[in-house]
């Protein structure tokens, strides 16, 4: 079925056009290259995976329980409009968030392959070229699997969230070479990943959080490439220019903490517009969201040399200062672990589950020859008695 027959929306025009600028930059120099961004572009090598293999989509999902979220993640959950509800409804509101976010996830992701194109065609050190290669492969990936599991798991999508799509184009608009790494890598990948972890660590459905803890093992490494290119580039601007993108973040920042709230779902419950703001604000579930959702973008704003006094004073207008001192590598390493974990899980299960089969098979056969070796002997008893008879 086409996709646009699946939106809960009409998502309008089928395409989006971004009028590029900047240039696009050759490097002649083929020898030369960053220890750690080389290791990198080797290990991005190494970790490419199929979508259609490493992933078990024979699982079932039940569209109207995704997820398998808690009814306290709901927006409307302890409110009238809950208590009037029946069970019914109460699944088609979960299958409308379930399709709303991971709709998000899909058009995210190919934002992210657009912008590593774009950093391939744009940045200028070859090393660099080679990882965003690596990585316009992994987004492209992603889309794939979000794209496959809203199709044919959840059967509804929902167009690209304007803010979304607003802070998407304004990364992609500047003809700044660092600045498709800055808003993707370190802003929209940061606000994904805050997303996927709070719905990996949640949810009790084997398919979504396969899905999740695979794209975000690919993501620790997106996010280690955005660091050591912009750490390097940034070192080198002035202060005005630095500023420049430090307005570019606090921007970025307040319209992800304000907007992105998913409030048309609850619209499209007939809920007027007003009231379906304010029941997304005081959500618990949005406001642990917020919580988390700077948890990978402070520390790895910090980590680049973006850190002036304004920057810390949205941060802590914002609430979320004191988190420039986490520790993003040990959150990007658990992620890592807990791919290779599920990994390790799936495939002890699996070779338990072809063992078994290898000994019921070899156990049919030997029983299979033991019969035959009770027959055989009466056989040629019967003959000899005949053949004696006959005599």
């Amino acid at each position: 079925m086409a996709t646009r027959n699946l939106y809960a929306h009409d998502p309008g025009d089928p395409g989006w056009t971004v009028p590029a600028a900047g240039a696009a930059r050759f490097s002649w120099e083929y020898d030369e290259g960053r220890d750690r961004l080389l290791a990198l572009y080797q290990k991005g090598k190494d970790r490419q995976w199929d979508a259609q293999k490493r992933i078990d989509w024979s699982l079932p999902v039940d569209p109207y329980d995704p997820l398998g979220q808690p009814d306290e993640v709901s927006p409307l959950f302890g409110t009238p409009h809950w208590d009037r509800m029946g069970d019914k409804d109460k699944g088609e509101l979960r299958r409308m968030y379930a399709a709303w976010q991971f709709s998000q996830f899909l058009h995210g992701e190919q934002g992210a392959m657009v912008c590593a194109a774009r950093i391939v065609e744009s940045v200028p050190d070859l090393d660099a070229k080679f990882y965003s290669a690596t990585q316009t492969m992994d987004e492209a990936r992603h889309a794939e699997l979000y794209g496959r599991f809203l199709h044919e798991k959840v059967g509804l999508l929902y167009p690209i969230d304007d803010n979304l799509q607003s802070l998407l184009g304004d990364t992609l608009r500047d003809s700044r070479w660092d600045m498709p790494y800055l808003g993707m890598q370190v802003l929209i990948e940061g606000l994904a990943l805050a997303a996927f972890g709070m719905l990996r660590d949640v949810t009790d459905k084997p398919l979504p959080k396969q899905i999740l803890a695979y794209v975000m093992q690919d993501e620790a490494r997106h996010v280690a490439f955005g660091r050591m290119a912009l750490r390097d580039y940034y070192r080198q601007l002035s202060h005005a220019e630095l500023r420049e993108r430090e307005e570019f973040v606090i921007e970025g920042c307040y319209l992800m903490r304000d907007r992105l709230r998913g409030e048309v779902v609850l619209t499209d419950f007939g809920i007027p517009h007003d009231e379906a703001v304010r029941l997304s604000e005081e959500s618990a579930y949005v406001r642990l969201f917020r919580k988390l959702l700077f948890s990978r973008i402070v520390p790895c704003v910090k980590d680049i040399g973006l850190w002036g006094e304004r920057l810390q004073r949205a941060y802590v207008d914002l609430g979320v200062l004191e988190l420039g001192d986490a520790s993003l590598d040990l959150l990007m390493a658990q992620d890592e672990e807990i791919a290779e974990k599920l990994d390790a899980q799936r495939f002890a299960a699996e070779e338990a589950a072809r063992k078994g089969e290898v000994a019921e098979a070899i156990a049919a056969g030997a029983g299979g020859a033991a019969a035959g070796a009770v027959e055989t002997p009466a056989g040629e008893a019967a003959g000899s008695a005949a053949e004696a008879k006959e005599v």
